[in-house]
This record gives C-alpha cells, structure tokens and sequence, in this order.
C-alpha cells in the first residue's frame, strides 16, 4: 500500500469518526417528503418556473406538480409571481423560509455539535482544517474536470 493510499485510508476512518459524532440528531434528516424536497431543490437550481415547466422537468403530470406547490405555498415554502416578462404566465419560487428550509434540509451535520468542538481547537487548526479540506474538495472536482473533458 502506498503513501498515499494509507493517508486515504486513515482519512476515510476519520471521516467515519467525525459523521457519527457531529451527525444531526434532532429529527429526522428531511423536514421535507421526497417530492417536495425534489420540486425545492429544482426550483433552487433553475430559477422561477411554471407549474407546467416543472413537471415536464421533474417527469411528472401537472396535476401531481400542481398539487405538491400549493401544499408548498400553504407552508409558506413557495410563492406565485407574474412573470415580468409575460405576464400572462405565473412563475412560482421559493420563499426566504422556503430557502432556509431548504438548506436546513441539506445540513448533515450539526452545527451545534460542531461549533463548540472547533471553538476549542488551538489558535490555527480550525482553518488549516478547512483549508485542507477546501482543497481535497477541489482537487477531486479539479479532476472530476479533467477526466469529464477527456
């Protein structure tokens, strides 16, 4: 086994340690049913949409889609707006609660957990921490890039 391959491996462990001590433990990790969650995350990643454009994205019949975004404007989660540009079309949209749930609902650790932990490491580490982690991140996208162009 290389170098390496042994700095792999005992990040791997490590990475294990660090999910199952700073994991979220206050319910369940989605706040969201799987539909609704996939017409948020959608809906974040495209931009405002139509009800109609929606469900031709997400593969599904209107009336599904339709019924998912007024149960998500009941909640608050998502919006109507004309479009400015048609207005004859009405674009729906997440709501500032409809973006923090959202990113509640992607958190897979604690940051309640976490944040007294890192408050206690030596003057330094926390960042050098993040910095390598930074970088590990970007050099598997850097070659994800790479391999992709190939």
């Amino acid at each position: 086994m290389t170098g390496d391959e042994i700095r792999a491996e005992r990040f791997a462990e490590l990475f294990r340690a660090v999910y199952l001590t700073f994991h979220r433990r206050d319910g369940p990790r989605s706040e969201l049913p799987g539909a609704s969650r996939g017409v948020l995350e959608h809906l974040a990643l495209s931009g405002p949409l139509t009800v109609s454009e929606a469900a031709a994205h997400l593969r599904r019949a209107q009336s599904v889609i339709s019924e998912i975004v007024n149960h998500l404007e009941r909640q608050g989660l998502l919006e109507r707006e004309t479009d400015p540009a048609d207005r004859r079309r009405t674009l729906i949209w997440l709501t500032p609660p409809g973006h923090d749930t959202l990113r509640r609902d992607r958190d897979v650790l604690s940051i309640d957990l976490l944040a007294p932990a890192i408050a206690r490491l030596p003057p330094g580490d926390a960042d050098a921490l993040i910095t390598g982690l930074r970088a590990l991140v970007d050099q598997a996208g850097q070659r994800a890039k790479e391999h992709h162009d190939l």
